[in-house]
């Protein structure tokens, strides 16, 4: 009685502006003896993997940082105006990073060395959708999202001290 062995071998890979891309192969096999099922996965293991491995290095389009932001698929990747001024991330971001700033009277020193800590930059225009997003998070983290009642900065994160 032949045994039925299927074997699938998937991979995927990250890319520039938060694009991935994949491959998969699939094979299907009959064995005669089950004594073979080990030798026989192995075999068609290392065969798939050689496979997706050889294929995947073809990327195909990669789009650009900004690609899609406001419904404009051309935008170029540095220095793109994308309605936000000078800005990489959205405007809805950029928007509410100046919102935290002014609710919480924080400095634009105090943000930028917020932004130098966690992402080797202390220009928070220069922040992609992702990393603007981490510094929009650690902003209500360390303030609550609320304003600062007193007027003053809290003591935390800004001067590399925990609370």
């Amino acid at each position: 009685m032949a045994l039925k062995l299927i074997a699938n071998y998937s991979k995927r890979l990250g890319l520039p502006g938060y694009s991935s891309h994949q491959f998969s192969v699939s094979v299907e096999t009959e064995i005669q003896n089950i004594n073979d099922l080990e030798n026989e996965s192995s075999r068609l293991y290392l065969t798939l993997q050689k496979s997706v491995d050889s294929e995947i290095r073809q990327t195909g389009f990669v789009p650009t940082e900004n690609y899609g932001a406001n419904g404009n698929h051309l935008t170029k990747q540095n220095g793109t105006n994308n309605g936000n001024g000078a800005w990489k991330c959205s405007e809805k971001q950029r928007d509410l990073i100046l919102k935290l700033m002014e609710d919480n009277n924080l400095q634009k020193g105090d943000v930028q060395s917020l932004a130098l800590e966690m992402f080797a930059t202390s220009e928070v225009s220069s922040l992609n959708k992702l990393q603007a997003s981490g510094l929009i998070d650690r902003l209500i983290e360390d303030h609550g999202g609320k304003s600062n009642r007193r007027g003053t900065t809290p003591i935390g994160r800004f001067n590399g001290k925990s609370r």
